[in-house]
């Protein structure tokens, strides 16, 4: 499993695509955190990152599916994955191995985002004059947010040989399952419906997490869902070897 790992690692890191996706991530959320009026931290003159964590599940809706949507279309349209699947590796193996190979690139994207919380620590009047507990939290659920649509990326890419569909596929599901059961549950307002879709929504999961506050129900609707999108791309792995 860690040779699969390793060689996917690397497979995304040789990748011109990995780079240009990265670096886009970190201009736009440069930009928009210190320059444009609108968004500037500087025009809002309040020591918090908190429209970095609002802007980055957005950006993560793009972001992930480029890094993922190349995980088994590419293998599966040069016929590799063929000489992968006869390796002595369960299904489960392969997929986490690239599944990880793809969450270590999005943790590679985030550290250099430290940098904006170090700089707001500077500014701060008096100097730290931060929420710490609120951006560790924030963080936290950024990773967890990025694991979860990482599941989703992995997923789409094992439905089709074409990465554009597999990129096309992922952010529409991302874009379901982050503000999407919240706009349902605005739909069933006041009723037993509300609750049950925005607990399903990534968002209320997110916010919650935002807040500093590590809840174990939180971390336990993450990994059910990562767990899920994972399940189910065993199942399609495993129906098409036959």
């Amino acid at each position: 499993m860690y040779a699969v790992f390793k060689r996917e690692l690397f497979s995304l890191l040789n990748s011109l695509m990995a780079y240009i996706t990265i670096g886009v991530f970190l201009l736009v959320s440069g930009l928009l955190l210190w320059f444009f009026p609108d968004t500037s931290i500087l025009e809002y003159g309040y020591a918090e990152l908190n429209g970095f964590f609002s802007l980055t599940p957005f950006l993560f809706m793009f972001l992930i599916p480029a890094i993922t949507m190349r995980s088994f279309a590419e293998e599966r349209r040069e016929g590799t994955y063929i000489l992968l699947a006869s390796r002595p590796l369960t299904d489960w193996q392969i997929i986490l191995a690239k599944y990880l190979a793809c969450f270590t690139l999005i943790l590679f994207a985030l550290i250099p985002t430290l940098l904006y919380y170090y700089t707001i620590v500077q500014l701060g009047m008096p100097k730290g004059n931060i929420d710490g507990g609120a951006v560790a939290g924030s963080y936290i659920g950024l990773l967890l947010l990025g694991a979860a649509f990482a599941s989703i990326g992995v997923f789409a890419s094992s439905v089709t040989k074409n990465q554009v569909i597999a990129f096309a596929v992922a952010v529409l599901l991302s874009f379901i399952a982050y503000s999407g059961f919240d706009s349902l549950g605005k739909i069933f307002s006041a009723t037993v419906f509300e609750d049950i879709f925005v607990w399903l929504s990534i968002n209320e999961h997110f916010q919650s997490m935002s807040r500093g506050v590590l809840d174990t129900r939180d971390l336990v609707y993450f990994i059910s869902f990562i767990l899920l999108f994972l399940g189910i791309t065993r199942i399609v792995i495993g129906g098409r070897k036959w």
